[in-house]
């Protein structure tokens, strides 16, 4: 868990994508020492990407790059997804840097097993021995560490699960929920169709954009968990539709 300096240095590098020791030490009224030490455990978490005399976020489809970008909105909505999970269930998560880090929420409880399409997110539970995984087959996007194509499809059809978690890049009325990625986006209209309880997971900013490719529209889902800066016009929205609408 990140104290509050580290997620400070989050917020600082949010607004300055290249910052240094020395700047952070002085905004944050500490040693070098104690900002060295924080950047190497931010690291280590796969949040920032240290460079010479500082550290930096890049928003990139890189996981681990992503996850820094919003961490305490993307922690918040993951620990309160991860309240939908019951011990003993099945689920698939997608892929997405919010869902990455439900994976590592989901990894304290028991005898879950995970489903995931994401490389990444199947490493984030390499420690965990409550935990199994499953990680579907399918085309490596090195990337977004994410699979896909027609293997992926035919490992979905082989399998059920409880509940299903997506990431989305977009959503506005008129588009639906949206992907940057074509590939990624056949993978989740796919796990969409298949699941009984589909939810979508991500952070605020992602409502009012459009990305390249839709998956899905508000009748094809069941829940949506975000965070409580959700533009009020879409609280409207979701709940006149019916939508599970869970805010963080």
């Amino acid at each position: 868990m990140l104290n509050n300096r580290q997620v400070n240095i989050l917020k600082l590098l949010e607004v300055n994508n290249l910052t240094s020791v020395n700047e952070l030490s002085v905004r944050l009224s500490v040693s070098s020492a104690t900002i060295r030490q924080d950047l190497s455990f931010l690291e280590s978490e796969g949040l920032i990407k240290r460079v010479h005399g500082g550290a930096v976020l890049e928003d990139a489809e890189d996981l681990s790059n992503r996850l820094g970008f919003n961490y305490d909105k993307k922690l918040r909505i993951a620990r309160m997804a991860a309240g939908l999970v019951n011990d003993g269930e099945t689920i698939l998560i997608e892929s997405g840097s919010t869902n990455a880090l439900l994976a590592r929420e989901l990894a304290k409880k028991k005898n879950i097993t995970i489903i995931t399409t994401n490389v990444y997110i199947a490493r984030q539970l390499r420690k965990s021995e409550k935990t199994g995984v499953i990680l579907l087959g399918g085309i490596y996007q090195p990337a977004s560490e994410s699979l896909v194509g027609k293997i992926t499809r035919a490992s979905l059809d082989q399998i059920n699960f409880d509940k299903a978690f997506i990431g989305i890049d977009g959503y506005t009325a008129e588009t639906g929920f949206t992907l940057r990625d074509l590939f990624r986006a056949e993978i989740s209209s796919y796990i969409i169709k298949k699941a009984s309880d589909a939810i979508i997971i991500s952070d605020s900013t992602k409502f009012g954009k459009t990305e390249l490719t839709n998956i899905c529209y508000l009748p094809d889902i069941n829940r949506i968990a975000t965070d409580n800066e959700l533009d009020a016009s879409y609280l409207t929205e979701f709940r006149k539709a019916g939508i599970d609408l869970m805010l963080a």
